[in-house]
């Protein structure tokens, strides 16, 4: 049964910031897709959805709250083999959409099992790491990322990249922040930069296009560089203080493209300028450092390695999302979290809230 004495202990600044923050995403979402069209298809109402999608994700999180947060190492496995079929039916099931089938449709909505595999390795990957007494040896070093291997590998070859990126660095979070021994560090901190050109091999063409056109995204300006030039366009004209709200001409004109998804961050800048962008990235920061103080703060290891897996998720989006808006990185199709529309990255986004809020909330209630 729900102690009620814990509506007293729940993190209201966590809390208030998200809702800011969803604000702000679905003010920026009007002004991008108010009366607009891309590729054809109209986007006047995505505004609206994004408004639905964060009153599900609000139930979601509110449910996520409400039962102990220690009963989730039990469902951890099942939770887990389900994603696994979830994933492997997306070839034979899914739902095309621009050009990938990384969806399954339920009826009323699209299911992205991708989405709820960041959820599954987040709590399996906190329940195998909560039961070492100490630093990772290379056995439990490969035991534990096996979690997020297999998941990660049917990702990449829907294909999404990102998604699959992130799902293992946010268990490689968890895991730099459980600790591996001193030797094995150093081995991966030789090995990774020596092994990562070869990675090069086993992209798809359009990701060795994006690669390049990081590298130089002059040599195709029309194609594949057209987004990341329209991107900058945006965000310089803003200036300090930007052009003002439905004001943007790269935006309003329809020059950038993607602006209510992976490039919704262009069109926040060009409307609100530097001093809206810094705005947006402090609330970001009091968001982060609620998520690190729940972790801190959590009276067992279980509940601790939850919160950082919850951190490094939002840290990792939000650094990737800016760094490839700003052309400081390549285009992966990561969303800025509230601010990109999503459902299904909406709900996981409450849910992820709710199991901090749900740490959070319980620090009082038992010893370790």
């Amino acid at each position: 049964m729900f102690d009620r004495r814990l509506i007293f202990h729940i993190n209201w600044v966590f809390l208030g910031t998200t809702v800011v923050l969803l604000a702000l995403g679905v003010l920026n979402l009007y002004s991008a897709s108010v009366l607009r069209t891309e590729s054809g298809m109209a986007l006047d109402s995505y505004y609206q959805k994004q408004l639905v999608w964060g009153g599900v994700g609000a139930l979601a999180m509110f449910v996520t709250m409400l039962f102990d947060y220690r009963h989730l190492k039990f469902l951890a496995w099942p939770m887990f083999f389900i994603m696994i079929l979830l994933l492997l039916a997306v070839p034979a099931f899914g739902k095309t959409i621009y050009g990938a089938k990384r969806w399954i449709s339920l009826g009323l909505f699209n299911l992205q099992p991708s989405e709820l595999a960041k959820i599954c390795v987040l709590v399996l990957g906190a329940k195998c790491l909560a039961k070492i007494p100490g630093k990772l040896d290379w056995l439990l070093l490969i035991q534990v990322m096996f979690v997020g291997l297999l998941p990660a590998a049917l990702i990449a070859s829907q294909p999404d990249l990102g998604s699959a990126l992130t799902v293992l660095l946010l268990l490689g979070g968890m895991v730099f922040y459980k600790g591996i021994e001193a030797k094995i560090l150093k081995v991966l901190l030789i090995l990774g930069p020596l092994l990562l050109p070869f990675g090069w091999f086993f992209l798809h063409d359009y990701q060795k296009q994006r690669i390049l056109t990081f590298l130089n995204p002059g040599r195709d300006p029309l194609g594949a560089g057209y987004h990341i030039i329209q991107s900058q366009i945006a965000i310089g004209s803003g200036r300090f203080w930007g052009k003002g709200f439905l004001e943007g001409t790269q935006s309003q004109l329809s020059f950038l493209p993607e602006k209510h998804t992976d490039f919704a961050f262009a069109v926040f800048g060009e409307e609100w300028g530097f001093a809206g962008a810094l705005v947006l990235l402090i609330l970001f920061c009091v968001f982060l450092y609620q998520i690190v103080l729940s972790s801190q703060e959590a009276k067992d290891r279980f509940g601790a390695l939850l919160c950082t897996g919850v951190f490094f998720y939002f840290f990792l989006q939000i650094l990737i999302n800016m760094g490839m808006v700003l052309g400081l990185m390549p285009v992966v199709g990561i969303p800025l979290p509230f601010i990109s529309y999503g459902g299904s990255a909406s709900v996981v986004n409450f849910c992820l809230i709710g199991l901090v809020l749900n740490v959070s909330m319980r620090r009082y209630v038992f010893k370790q």
